[in-house]
């Protein structure tokens, strides 16, 4: 009879068994099972989990961004580096540089006429880290034909002319390159897997069909095996069985607020068809025009903030009364941290990012990455969230800090429910399994990508070592 027979593994409340798995489903656990014709996985005392979920991530620009050359810190920190970072890039199938993750810090704001002091010899284009902006140097924005080009996102100086400076304009920029500009994700899901991730959120906002294509076929094909909950399926989207469809995204972006009866409508739309919202809230301005747009709309069950960065702490019991729950990024405080300390206001430093407090004040919190933008190693978001570190090693806000415990369970809880209740191993559940070295003490005193030994997803063994 085949399945699989996970022996003396431990689960996180300290209990020493084995689980047998039969399908995709655990079906028995407890102490000493007999074989009964499965593969054996040892597992010799270490800890036992249901597979990861990432509940808020971008699954085609992860994996572009795997073929980009990196941009900002820590690996490029001033203007010399990213000169020489450009100049050693290979150029892409599309005759292009793509650059990634830039910050300001490296060399002040882009425009076509900075990057060209970069590099001017090809086209080049370059994401800020933020993701919202893209930047092209001069020959890049006359192949684009800016100057002629329709699209809002166009930036323009005050004579008409475009800036180079592309806002939001993912889907029409890779229009005008040409092809269906989706990378493989086959290399994504194996490095998902080995993360210990067996299902995500992808938070692409306003996905077009041919993406939506794209991540069925990596489904069916088994190059993505987690399952995949999406966000930005359009509404009235019929999805292929490969996928599922979350709440809408809404982005409510930093470089120009909507109209408040626009948002209401859009928020009312949403509900009217069966699906609550989940809403890019990053600055107080964006949160307050959420609250005040629900207060027209009404909520929804599952209504909830993407990121949180900047919550008032008189917020937190508004955001409790209404039901609402917030998916964050602690990953951000180690990757971005001492940017945050300083740029924002001192003043707004204990509401950057919170955690403790929503969970005390009884909001739903979901941990989650946010990549390529964040760092995609949970077991990093979750060190992240336990002492909120910068890379220099300041702290930023400390009473915000989770304990180990509650910052894994915001990993463990089903798509469907981020806040919610996290999974556990028990009969029933979904044969969706990381094994780690080392005790569950072990594991919260210090979780790290390399403890995960053995993965499997829908019951068949993914990933071993």
């Amino acid at each position: 009879m085949s399945g699989l027979l996970v022996r003396a593994a431990t689960l996180l409340d300290g209990r020493r068994v084995d689980v047998r798995v039969r399908g995709d489903r655990v079906v028995e656990v407890g102490p000493h099972l007999d074989r009964d014709g499965e593969e054996v996985l040892d597992g010799r005392g270490g800890t036992l989990l249901p597979g990861l979920v990432d509940h808020h991530l971008h699954l085609h620009a992860l994996a572009a961004a795997e073929l980009s050359v990196r941009c900002g810190p820590p690996a490029v920190t001033t203007a010399a580096e990213l000169r020489r970072a450009l100049t050693a890039a290979p150029t892409g199938g599309d005759g292009w540089v793509r650059g990634t993750g830039y910050a300001e810090s490296v060399a002040g704001d882009l425009d076509a006429a900075a990057l060209d002091r970069l590099h001017a010899a090809r086209p080049v284009r370059v994401q800020h880290r933020s993701g919202a902006l893209w930047t092209v140097n001069s020959a890049g924005t006359a192949l684009l034909d800016l100057a002629g080009a329709p699209h809002p996102g166009v930036e323009r100086d005050a004579d008409g002319r475009p800036t180079g400076r592309l806002w939001r304009a993912d889907d029409w920029l890779r229009s005008r390159l040409g092809g269906s500009g989706l990378p493989d994700l086959a290399g994504i899901g194996r490095r998902l897997t080995r993360l210990g991730i067996t299902a995500v959120t992808d938070a692409t906002p306003d996905l077009t069909p041919a993406a939506v294509r794209a991540l069925a076929a990596a489904r069916a094909a088994g190059d993505l095996p987690q399952a995949v909950h999406l966000l930005g399926a359009p509404l009235g989207t019929v999805l292929p069985a490969e996928l599922t469809a979350g709440p809408l995204k809404i982005v409510l972006a930093d470089s120009g607020l909507p109209d408040l009866e626009a948002l209401v409508e859009r928020i009312r739309g949403a509900h009217a068809a069966g699906r609550p919202v989940a809403v890019h809230v990053v600055t107080r301005e964006a949160l307050a025009l959420l609250l005040a747009a629900l207060d027209l709309a009404g909520g929804l069950v599952g209504d909830r903030i993407e990121h949180g960065a900047l919550v008032p702490a008189g917020i937190v019991a508004d955001l409790a009364r209404r039901g609402l729950r917030v998916v964050t990024q602690p990953g951000f405080l180690a990757d971005r941290g001492d940017d945050y300390l300083r740029d924002v206001p001192a003043a707004d430093h204990e509401d950057l990012y919170r955690a403790a407090s929503l969970v005390v004040g009884g909001v739903p919190l979901a941990l989650s990455s946010d990549a390529p933008y964040g760092p995609l190693d949970p077991w990093r978001v979750v060190a992240a969230a336990v002492d909120r570190r910068t890379r220099s090693g300041a702290v930023v806000a400390p009473a915000e800090r989770l304990d180990a415990d509650t910052a894994l369970a915001a990993y463990l809880a089903p798509t469907g429910d981020p806040g919610g209740l996290p999974r556990e191993v028990v009969p029933g559940a979904a044969a969706d399994l990381v094994l780690l070295d080392g005790a569950p003490r072990d594991v919260l005193a210090d979780p790290a990508a390399g403890r995960v030994r053995a993965v499997t997803v829908g019951g068949r063994l993914a990933h071993a070592r």
